[in-house]
């Protein structure tokens, strides 16, 4: 059996993610087809490409990020130039 780290030291692959972590990075694990390999690891590629990463992240968000519900929508709305303070006026008056 390997001997544990001492309490407060960080083993080398524990410092390495904390390392990743603090750069923005993230690990993640993902089993795909055999056949959606190749295509995973393309997309990877193009997402830590800097001359391709925001087209990559804008188009997989057009295509695969949920779509915004209409409360979204309408707190996203430009509502300055708009009044929205009520008439007084009461309509006409009715015979009952």
């Amino acid at each position: 059996m390997a001997p544990r780290p001492s309490p407060g030291s960080a083993t080398p692959l524990a410092a390495h993610r904390r390392r990743q972590r603090s750069r923005g990075l993230q690990r993640l694990e993902v089993q795909v087809r055999v056949e959606d390999a190749a295509l995973i690891r393309a997309v990877v590629a193009a997402l830590a490409d800097p001359v391709q990463g925001e087209q990559a992240r804008a188009s997989l968000r057009d295509r695969f990020a949920p779509q915004p519900g209409l409360k979204a929508l309408l707190e996203a709305a430009p509502l300055d130039d708009i009044d929205l303070t009520r008439s007084p006026d009461m309509g006409r008056e009715m015979a009952f």
